[in-house]
């Protein structure tokens, strides 16, 4: 006996397409495109952060030192910060940053703590303190800065 096409159509094999799963794989790519950068700037905010925290913890401690001595350089031949023995000691490394300090001469009554990216996403960041408490980018994203801010975007700052 003889069936009817027409009533009775083949019925299609399960699956996908290459156009389907093309179209499919370009979605995918375009929301990765936008959300992999995001991402990046989400995370190295964070690693920022360590920068922040620990230049104003050595902040603290160098007007300890202050208080106790009446200066921030240690001897007429020493440039760099006191020792802070008691208080910690330069260059201080932390997860993402190297924090040095610079003094002017000795008796220094000024300071410059700067701390560099070196690890992670932070690699090209650099940023600043004085003893006045005023606040520099020195580098963003591998580019010469000169806010008077801790940039966490390009113009924004974090205060």
């Amino acid at each position: 006996m003889r069936t009817n096409t027409l009533l009775h159509p083949k019925r299609r094999a399960a699956g996908f397409t290459l156009i389907e799963v093309m179209v499919a794989v370009a979605i995918v790519a375009m929301l990765a495109a936008v959300a992999i950068p995001s991402y990046q700037s989400y995370v190295r905010r964070g690693q920022l952060s360590e920068a922040f925290t620990t230049l104003a913890d050595m902040r603290v401690k160098m007007e300890q030192y202050y208080q106790d001595n009446k200066f921030y350089g240690q001897s007429a031949t020493n440039a760099a910060c006191a020792t802070l023995s008691g208080y910690g000691a330069f260059p201080v490394t932390t997860k993402y940053f190297s924090v040095k300090c610079d003094a002017g001469g000795a008796p220094s009554q000024t300071y410059m703590l700067t701390a560099e990216g070196t690890a992670g996403l932070t690699s090209g960041y650099d940023y600043t303190l004085n003893q006045a408490g005023t606040k520099g980018t020195a580098k963003f994203a591998n580019a010469t800065s000169t806010a008077a801010c801790w940039l966490t975007k390009p113009n924004s700052c974090d205060n």
